[in-house]
């Protein structure tokens, strides 16, 4: 399921749009603070609704969760500015993409990790990775962008880390393109398999050519984990 409402499938924003409209007994929009794609979580994702109300806000989180089906879930409510834009106020985002890195594929995860065997370098996915750190145009970890968009972004942290099976890459950013982290993922994983090299991996990232970097990992390996916003809206 994801994040933007479709005109086919069920989304995230048609899910709290449906609860809202029931609790507060009028259609009501709902702003997110990013899209993501079909079948990628969200932790931390941040919505904002504008409402008639005299509910109190933990009320209002409790009355919405009773109308939410049971793959969504609001975990906390905030009263903020009629202005706050979820998604134009947002100063840095957060993502975090597992891996289950065993010979043997793992049941218990295959909704939440990319099942990867094999022998992995990590330390050379982790060299690669730093390579990201930055502000640079991440155009060839990109999927398609709208025309004059800029794919221009800033990277404050990429790294990967152990944590029994689990291969963990985290990434913080101002903002991220269409696929960018999957591709990155995917990318780095190579590296990690030797079918890509460090330093090809950071001459395809500074080529700046259209999706060149991948392919993609899979969706339900994603999870955005954070938003942050300035002082008094965070989440």
């Amino acid at each position: 399921m994801g994040s933007q409402r479709q005109k086919v499938g069920r989304t995230v924003q048609q899910e709290l749009e449906e609860a809202a409209e029931r609790l507060f007994g009028a259609p009501s929009r709902i702003s997110l603070a990013g899209r993501t794609d079909s079948g990628t979580h969200a932790r931390g994702q941040v919505a904002a609704i504008t409402a008639a109300t005299r509910l109190d806000v933990d009320t209002v989180g409790r009355a919405l969760n009773a109308h939410l089906p049971g793959d969504v879930a609001v975990r906390d409510v905030r009263e903020v500015d009629l202005e706050f834009d979820p998604r134009r106020w947002a100063r840095r985002r957060a993502y975090r993409y597992t891996i289950t890195n065993t010979r043997e594929r793992q049941p218990l995860t295959r909704r939440s990790a990319w099942h990867v065997p094999g022998s992995l370098d990590t330390g050379a996915m982790q060299q690669a990775a730093g390579a990201l750190v930055g502000r640079r145009d991440f155009r060839a970890c990109s999927g398609p962008v709208e025309t004059g968009r800029t794919t221009i972004r800033t990277v404050f942290a990429a790294t990967w880390q152990r944590s029994g099976c689990a291969l963990l890459f985290d990434i913080e950013g101002d903002a991220f393109l269409p696929q960018m982290v999957r591709r990155l993922v995917g990318a780095l994983v190579r590296v990690g398999h030797g079918s890509l090299t460090e330093e090809e991996f950071t001459s395809l990232l500074n080529r700046a050519e259209l999706a060149t970097i991948g392919p993609a990992a899979p969706a339900h390996g994603l999870c955005l984990e954070r938003v942050w916003y300035d002082e008094g809206y965070l989440p």
